[in-house]
């Protein structure tokens, strides 16, 4: 059977509840990922999306002023725009498990938690690397 562990990212990239909004949106480009964990002392504390952010930026089609715009990248944090205490997983679990919540969800990943610490994220694109490999292909990763 294969499991969570066995198709998730470990250790993943996070960010703090006091995390800026321009802060968040240079890690996700750097890292090209579209959730991070929100933790606090090592404990998962929300998820942020890419979702999350565009919301809390607004439509790009209300004017406003360059100002405001910088008012809300610096001003705005982490923990004002996540989704506190999100739905996990463990890693021991059965990867079709993971799957199967996102779909029926609708959501791009889910942290992984064991013994109350995070350990890992198994995002959308970590079951599609996983299923290509089980078809015998090679993603474009290279994985």
């Amino acid at each position: 059977m294969l499991t969570v562990a066995d198709i998730m990212t470990f250790c993943p990239v996070t960010v703090g509840r006091d995390t800026p909004l321009g802060e968040i949106i240079g890690i996700m480009k750097s890292h090209a990922c579209r959730q991070l964990p929100v933790v606090d002392e090592g404990r998962l504390i929300g998820i942020i999306t890419d979702r999350d952010v565009r919301l809390a930026m607004n439509s790009p089609l209300t004017m406003r002023e360059r100002a405001q715009d910088q008012a809300l990248l610096t001003g705005v944090t982490a923990e004002a725009c996540m989704t506190a205490n999100p739905m996990t997983i463990k890693s021991s679990a059965p990867a079709t498990l993971a799957a199967s919540l996102m779909k029926r969800y609708k959501f791009g990943a889910l942290p992984v938690v064991d013994d109350g610490s995070l350990v890992g994220i198994v995002a959308t694109s970590d079951i599609l690397s996983s299923y290509i490999k089980l078809l015998g292909g090679e993603d474009e990763d290279g994985k």
